[in-house]
């Protein structure tokens, strides 16, 4: 598989985006300065990178509760999307959607969900409304390994087929379902057989390998594009962080997590291959690192100063006006 030099630097600089955005959330949230529920998407980065490397903006994604990897991913704003987190008037969402309810329709995102297995659903709808326009757009829906134990994910599988539609179903099966693990909580041993059951294919990826998830997206979205119906990926990668900052993670095995951040980082794994096809230099990944850091750094700097809502703005954004 050959992949354009800039699309790889692009797409290492997104997933270090990702990683560093995450690490300092993390680190702000534990200091108090974020309020609200959060949760990471730290170790997955390759999944969502993988897959909006073949997204446009006219493309739409739906995301979950864990959903500030995917939104930068498809180009969400970092400073905005850092002062949502923060509360700011000035977020991507005005300061009134927060980690989990981020959304930029301009960049075809069209949330994230607090709700599990809540984008299947909408995506279809997304996909169906490309497939009536006539258009080759495609609507991609991310969730975990816990959505697929939920209706409303089936209900969405079945009617993609049904309507034939271009949807692309994108599980992240991080094995735990909030503390719950796929082991104990799924019934069947392969995932990937029972979606594709519903009649569309499935293309498996390596979630800490970044080409994989990318050519088994590649296929997945070529699928969906040339009018043939939905499609998905089932991509394996452990989080590493909590369900949601500061879960103790007492469901943790031991040195599970070292594992994780040592042998399964895709960050690492794209480095060494770099390295071995001399395709992208040490050098210019190492300077990608210090424009992301420098990124993140005045991102935070500007959520901090940024203004919060006002009382006066509290039913903007609210309702749609349709006139009388």
């Amino acid at each position: 598989m050959s992949i354009p030099k800039e699309t790889l630097l692009r797409a290492y600089r997104q997933m270090k985006t990702i990683r560093e955005f995450e690490e300092r959330a993390h680190a702000e949230i534990m200091n108090g300065q974020i309020p609200g529920f959060t949760h990471l998407y730290t170790g997955q980065e390759a999944n969502a990178v993988g897959v909006c490397e073949h997204l446009t903006d006219a493309d739409a994604i739906v995301s979950t509760h864990r959903g500030h990897g995917h939104c930068i991913a498809k180009g969400a704003d970092v400073v905005g999307m850092m002062k949502e987190l923060w509360g700011s008037a000035e977020g991507l969402c005005k300061g009134k959607g927060g980690s989990m309810h981020v959304a930029d329709f301009d960049r075809g995102i069209l949330g994230a969900n607090g709700i599990v297995a809540g984008g299947p659903p909408i995506s279809v709808g997304a996909a169906l409304a490309a497939k009536i326009r006539g258009n080759t757009q495609v609507a991609v829906s991310f969730s975990g390994d816990g959505s697929v134990n939920q209706g409303t994910c089936f209900e969405a599988m079945n009617m993609a087929v049904v309507l034939q539609v271009p949807a692309i179903f994108v599980i992240e099966n991080n094995y735990y379902s909030e503390h719950t693990n796929i082991r104990y909580a799924v019934g069947c041993d392969d995932l990937k057989a029972r979606t594709e059951a519903f009649g569309f294919p499935v293309f498996v990826a390596d979630g800490a390998d970044f080409f994989a998830v990318y050519e088994a997206a590649g296929k997945a979205i070529a699928h969906a594009r040339a009018g043939k119906g939905p499609a998905g990926v089932f991509a394996e990668q452990g989080r590493y962080h909590g369900h949601f900052v500061g879960d103790p993670q007492y469901y943790r095995g031991e040195g599970e997590l070292e594992d994780l951040r040592e042998n399964h980082d895709c960050l690492k794994n794209f480095r060494a291959r770099m390295a071995q096809t001399g395709e992208v230099s040490d050098a210019e990944l190492d300077a990608i690192d210090g424009e992301v850091m420098s990124l993140i750094e005045r991102a935070v700097t500007e959520a901090r100063a940024a203004p919060r809502p006002s009382a006066d703005q509290v039913e903007q954004d609210v309702y749609i006006n349709y006139g009388t």
